[in-house]
């Protein structure tokens, strides 16, 4: 089983680069973290451990598992909160591929759609410790900077009463780890590989924060596009310990979860 972390739902915050923001920023200090991770009640792996987990399966080509840029111009917040979640994931898949300009790439989408929620502050104080990481290619102080940035940032949007979001951030980094793991073993499948997508706890954890939110985020098209869909995924997610999914049933459930992103990211028409 993989191992549990709390939800971090800012997180990769701190990759959003741009000149002003240069200086080096303070890591964290353990009271810190600990005082963000209360902010949350259940322990679920965050984007970044989730993802490492499929180097059990063998030697991945991570280059191969990034996908095109997404768009940074979205009117709705609840559909710039799944993105943001899904640019989270995205971060990490750069770090496996120990890409660092995709990395700042990614960051500065994130900065982008950061702004709109708010949190545009946080990150711009973070910044420059992550380009000096990044440039100087240390990967594990990367990972350790922004999982303390996450804490941060989510925090932030904890004092500001946005739970909402906290929410929505969590599903689209959950959703496109998913669409990346699903579908990476969907195509080099193994048992091993399919047994690394058992989240039973998680998916129906994730569907009871998503019908907690406020009526008027749930009639946002994003929402109820993810909504409409969580029931039939956590289907494939929660299969018992001894029978993993056949190759098949991962070709549909990369295919469902690929579906479901791509909604996330489609342009809303008014």
């Amino acid at each position: 089983m993989i191992p549990t972390f709390r939800i971090l739902v800012g997180g990769l915050a701190a990759v959003c680069l741009c000149a002003s923001a240069a200086g080096e920023a303070t890591p964290l200090t353990p009271e810190e973290i600990a005082g963000a991770e209360r902010t949350d009640g259940l322990s679920i792996p965050m984007p970044g451990e989730f993802l490492s987990s499929l180097n059990k399966v063998g030697k991945i080509d991570w280059s191969k598992l990034a996908r095109l840029a997404i768009s940074t111009n979205y009117t709705s917040r609840p559909q710039n909160a799944l993105n943001l979640g899904g640019l989270i994931a995205d971060g990490y898949v750069a770090i496996e591929a120990e890409d660092a300009p995709q990395i700042k790439n990614i960051g500065k989408d994130i900065l982008v759609i950061a702004k709109t929620l708010g949190v545009s502050k946080d990150v711009l104080e973070r910044g420059g410790s992550i380009i000096n990481f990044a440039d100087q290619k240390q990967w594990d102080q990367l990972k350790e900077e922004l999982e303390a940035t996450q804490n941060e940032v989510k925090a932030g949007m904890a004092e500001s009463k946005d739970g909402d979001l906290i929410t929505l951030v969590t599903v689209g980094g959950w959703l496109r780890s998913t669409e990346v793991m699903s579908g990476y073993v969907a195509k080099n499948y193994s048992e091993a590989g399919a047994k690394l997508l058992r989240q039973p706890g998680i998916v129906a954890f994730l569907n009871k924060r998503l019908e907690k939110l406020s009526d008027k985020t749930k009639e946002d098209p994003s929402v109820t596009a993810v909504r409409g869909k969580m029931g039939e995924l956590e289907k494939f997610i929660a299969f018992p310990l001894d029978k993993p999914p056949t190759a098949d049933d991962l070709k549909q459930l990369s295919g469902l979860v690929a579906g479901i992103v791509k909604e996330i990211t489609k342009k809303q028409t008014k």
